[in-house]
């Protein structure tokens, strides 16, 4: 039991690992940021894009 207490407080020593950790928080924040800017924005854009569509409709090919 002593060497099971031992290799786990080894393991928790290491530091190899903690890069990959950082990089997973700041990816999944990353997404975080862009999901939410995507479904604030997502209104407006579809709105702006919307009245593009309309004006090219009847600006660049009329009936």
């Amino acid at each position: 039991m002593k060497a099971f207490v031992n290799s786990v407080r080894a393991f928790a020593r290491e530091e190899d690992g903690v890069a990959l950790t950082e990089y997973l928080i700041l990816l999944a924040l990353l997404v975080g940021g862009v999901i939410g800017a995507v479904t604030l924005a997502g209104g407006n854009l579809s709105d702006v894009w919307t009245a593009w569509a309309g004006w090219f409709d009847t600006k660049l090919m009329p009936v």
